[in-house]
């Protein structure tokens, strides 16, 4: 019965984001069921203010697609979003831009680090989305080129729809959420962490500094950060390795 309602909002709210700025988009999103809920921004100056300039990066667990637009809202910045997976259709709809990686750690690391150098990026280490009380293993690449991290506690509440599928149609996991009545979105932006080139523990390693956001997001959250990969996840949900298309 929900359904042809849900639909409806969840198209509206959509094009409300894309069309609209921040400050005109955010109380019509909210008048329409959306719930945001966030702790004050950290708006300390940098960490090593004699280092070369360059954009933070903000760190956060994955819940849904959606998290680096709530991110977005919060800190009502212009974030550029880089993932590991993301449909074309999901591109499409995003209101803030979205560089996909290529899963090799050389391509994406002179990317990133292009990227880093325009603005503030957000990227989900993850490398999929979890809606479990547990954190996978963080990828440590934004660790190698980031001067400073911003850990994002993410946590989501809905009524009717996850939005995040293991075996379904990953595309339609925004609209799924987005048709949710009142969806809670929930963000900590937590402490500063330096990245590996400005840390002044020379004997941290890239890991190191990832499992070190890892463990204060897990703590943050209640969460069990544990090992376990993306392929881990799809395997143990799906039965697959998380790939969309295989050939022989």
């Amino acid at each position: 019965m929900w359904g042809p309602i849900g639909f409806t909002l969840a198209v509206a709210r959509i094009f409300v984001a894309m069309l609209l700025p921040y400050d005109i988009s955010s109380p019509i999103l909210a008048f329409s069921g959306l719930r945001l809920t966030t702790n004050k921004p950290n708006t300390e100056g940098p960490l090593n203010p004699s280092s070369k300039h360059k954009g933070i990066v903000y760190v956060c667990n994955h819940r849904t697609l959606v998290d680096p637009l709530y991110i977005a809202f919060t800190l009502k910045n212009d974030l550029t979003a880089v993932t590991y997976s993301l449909s074309r259709f999901s591109e499409i709809i995003a209101p803030i831009k979205t560089v996909r990686l290529t899963r090799n750690r050389d391509q994406d690391s002179k990317k990133m680090e292009k990227l880093l150098s325009k603005g503030d990026l957000v990227v989900c280490p993850e490398g999929t989305t979890c809606r479990e009380p547990y954190l996978l293993r963080f990828s440590p690449l934004f660790s190698e080129i980031a001067d400073e991290i911003v850990p994002v506690a993410v946590t989501t509440h809905v009524s009717m729809f996850h939005g995040t599928t293991a075996g379904g149609l990953k595309y339609l996991d925004p609209i799924f959420f987005l048709m949710n009545p009142t969806p809670i979105y929930t963000i900590q932006l937590l402490d500063k962490i330096s990245g590996l080139s400005t840390c002044r523990d020379v004997s941290k390693s890239r890991y190191d500094v990832a499992n070190q956001v890892q463990s204060e997001l897990g703590k943050t959250l209640g969460f069990e950060c544990t090992m376990l990969t993306r392929r881990d996840k799809y395997l143990i949900l799906a039965g697959n390795e998380g790939v969309v298309t295989c050939t022989k």
